[in-house]
């Protein structure tokens, strides 16, 4: 028989009668959440990166005391808009050479294609969650805004931070049970561990992972936000320690068929829970796994809670094109996904830093 040397790239080897499974090993693969926490109606008709979608806000009305025998006044509603811009765009682009592809055992060209649809569903499950965050995948805050942002004094209001409410940045100092939350700084971690069964007092040194959630459930609270549609993104550490705390949350909605994309809970502080390996963290010796309780900002992971209608999305996978690749006997296969993101509603997001005790 004929054999025939790939070149460099493609399949390695040579083409022989050595029989080859015709089930194809697949990636794992982690769940994204985007399209399950934002507001995803405002998609209008998105055909190219730079596109912009307009939102209406909606109008401001005074309320007035009525006195008797008085006149009133009517109030002239202002309107007032803001734009969705669609400036994320990621590509994919492979080729399968035309050997390759009338000796491989498997459709090698579906399969590629399908772990591009992943990648850049995933690319952006990890900036969005990344910008409704208010960090950087690295877990540095963002200082700057997308677009137009909701505040009218973002570089200059002490605040806010970029598009985030710097308040809404829980930290070590957000929680006065903690002896370091005097001393520490902005931004240092909140040192977390589980409140075992037993425990008759607040820790002076850690906080429990119900702690957090339920100051992240208060100040939604205090802002006026409504209750239905409010959820929580928790990576796999935070998750861990809710089990240790009380496995009972937990038990009744793992295993189950209900548990998709990201979903491992319906109602805990009146948060949907999600996981998500997508999270900002900040890693130079374990990330959220380092242990520690005095106040630093080395190590941490960041997790996220808002509202349905905080954060839009708008997403449309623009092209895919098959094209004879004029340099070889091969297709090449490519495509073009834009989306973009923009926070409406800043006092409806809340994010924690921590990391275990």
């Amino acid at each position: 028989m004929a054999i025939a040397k790939s070149g460099s790239g493609g399949f390695d080897g040579n083409f022989s009668p050595i029989i080859y499974s015709k089930q194809a090993q697949i990636a794992l693969r982690r769940s994204a959440v985007t399209n399950a926490i934002t507001h995803n109606s405002y998609f209008g008709e998105i055909a190219n990166q730079g596109d912009t979608v307009r939102i209406q806000k909606e109008p401001d009305v005074t309320v007035n005391p009525l006195q008797r025998h008085s006149s009133i006044t009517a109030q002239r509603l202002e309107d007032s808009d803001f734009s969705l811009t669609i400036d994320q765009a990621n590509y994919f682009a492979f080729k399968m050479d035309d050997i390759e592809e009338q000796f491989a055992n498997v459709d090698f060209t579906s399969l590629a294609a399908d772990r591009a649809a992943y990648k850049m569903a995933d690319a952006m499950d990890t900036d969005v969650l990344s910008y409704l965050s208010g960090h950087t995948t690295a877990g540095a805050f963002i200082a700057t805004s997308t677009g137009d942002a909701q505040h009218g004094t973002v570089l200059t209001d002490p605040s806010v931070e970029g598009e985030y409410l710097s308040a809404n940045h829980l930290d070590a100092k957000a929680f006065g049970n903690l002896t370091i939350s005097t001393t520490a700084s902005v931004g240092d971690s909140i040192p977390l561990a589980p409140r075992l069964p037993g425990a008759t007092a607040l820790s002076a040194t850690t906080v429990s992972p119900l702690t957090v959630l339920a100051r992240m459930a208060r100040k939604m609270d205090q802002a006026n936000v409504e209750s239905r549609g409010r959820w929580v993104v928790l990576d796999p550490v935070f998750i861990e320690m809710l089990k240790d705390e009380d496995s009972r949350l937990l038990n009744g909605d793992f295993g189950g068929a209900g548990l998709q994309n990201g979903l491992v809970l319906n109602n805990v502080h009146g948060f949907r829970v999600y996981v998500s390996n997508a999270l900002p963290v900040k890693d130079t010796a374990g990330g959220a796994s380092k242990s520690g309780t005095s106040a630093q900002s080395d190590d941490y992971g960041v997790i996220v809670a808002g509202q349905d209608d905080a954060v839009a999305s708008a997403e449309q996978i623009n092209k895919v094109e098959n094209y004879r690749d004029p340099d070889s006997f091969a297709d090449i296969v490519r495509g073009m996904h834009l989306y973009g993101r923009k926070i409406l509603r800043p006092e409806a997001l809340l994010t924690a830093r921590y990391n275990t005790a």
